[in-house]
């Protein structure tokens, strides 16, 4: 049985990465072979005249399977922008059939595989292709990071909306206050409860510091949720 799943966001610096590093803990205290996976990142440091991008580490920090970089992270660019842009940029097309490749040798090493979208749900990556494409070609069930802060009613509403419409399977979502600042923060998630058809699976309150051991207690509804999607 493979509990892999995709995560998307509402947006850039919604706390993508955080929540999938912290899922990537709650399984694997659950007993489950892990690895995370991002299919394309931007906005990498060239390091020793390599590429390097944190989220990427910071996904395979939380894995327990080693996985080779490339099939953790097949697409990698410099600039960041948009992936459509930095492809275009590096004279490069995103193809849907090399991240299916990678992810299925991911798949084939590891029990379950978190594999982590860029920006949000309308991101392109290429002519005529999107992040929602490739979940539908990866055919995974999607949770939804929602960054607390303000505007956020109106990315998750239509965030969850669009994902609902791709005919793929919304197992919930996810409250991440990324902004202390936020008014009335509980009114704003108890809002957002309302008006998205599918379960509030955590909130996650503001943390600069808090790391993926200390989050992973919080995600166990979403281990459950994933769980029974799984068999059901």
């Amino acid at each position: 049985m493979s509990l892999s799943l995709f995560i998307t966001g509402t947006d850039t610096g919604c706390g993508k990465t955080r929540i999938s590093c912290a899922l990537l803990e709650a399984l694997a205290r659950a007993g489950t072979s892990v690895t995370g996976m991002k299919p394309v990142a931007t906005g990498a440091e060239r390091i020793n005249g390599l590429l390097l991008h944190e989220d990427v580490k910071a996904l395979v920090a939380a894995s327990n399977v080693a996985i080779p970089r490339r099939y953790v992270n097949p697409y990698l660019f410099l600039p960041p922008c948009s992936p459509n842009i930095a492809a275009q940029q590096a004279n490069t097309v995103i193809e849907l059939a090399v991240i299916e490749e990678a992810f299925a040798s991911c798949q084939s090493r590891a029990d379950a595989v978190v594999v982590e979208g860029v920006g949000g749900w309308c991101v392109p990556l290429g002519d005529d292709l999107w992040i929602e494409d490739l979940a539908r070609h990866l055919k995974l069930p999607v949770l939804l990071v929602v960054g607390i802060r303000l505007g956020c009613i109106n990315h998750a509403v239509l965030s969850a909306r669009a994902i609902i419409e791709s005919g793929l399977p919304l197992l919930g979502w996810i409250a991440n206050v990324v902004d202390p600042a936020t008014v009335e923060p509980a009114a704003v998630i108890n809002t957002i409860t309302r008006h998205i058809d599918a379960p509030r699976l955590a909130v996650l309150d503001y943390s600069s510091t808090a790391s993926a051991a200390q989050l992973a207690p919080q995600l166990s509804g979403c281990v459950d949720a994933l769980r029974r999607h799984c068999t059901s």
